[in-house]
């Protein structure tokens, strides 16, 4: 099953994921748009699920890993990377902007259920 792959955009408009990116080697980054691609593709065997975010791990150089979500059964939500060495602390950046991206599309959600009733 196909995904629609989307970098998280917070809501002061910085992009996590791009930024991680943009600081990647050419040939580093090469093979995480492969990884991206793959994902777009409905190939998800090199996720690690866990607490609601998904680790997809890159068995290339110093090990590196992009971290993302699910929302729904069409969509895939990019929040960053990084690799071994940092992956403790890639785990809990990801786990906080995952909650607050569940958070704000509540809270979008909310105000949607609110609209005035046209008379």
């Amino acid at each position: 099953m196909p995904y629609r792959v989307e970098e998280y955009v917070r809501a002061d408009g910085s992009v996590p994921y791009r930024k991680w990116f943009d600081a990647l080697a050419a040939d580093t980054a090469a093979k995480v748009a492969v990884a991206t691609a793959r994902l777009s593709l409905g190939n998800t065997s090199s996720v690690k699920w866990f607490s609601g975010i998904g680790e997809y791990r890159i068995d290339w150089g110093p090990g590196y890993r992009v971290y993302l979500a699910k929302d729904g059964e069409a969509l895939i939500v990019l929040y960053g990377g990084g690799t071994k060495k940092s992956q403790s602390k890639d785990i809990e950046r990801a786990l906080a902007l995952h909650a607050e991206y569940k958070a704000r599309k509540a809270a979008a959600g909310s105000h949607a259920k609110r609209t005035p009733k046209r008379r």
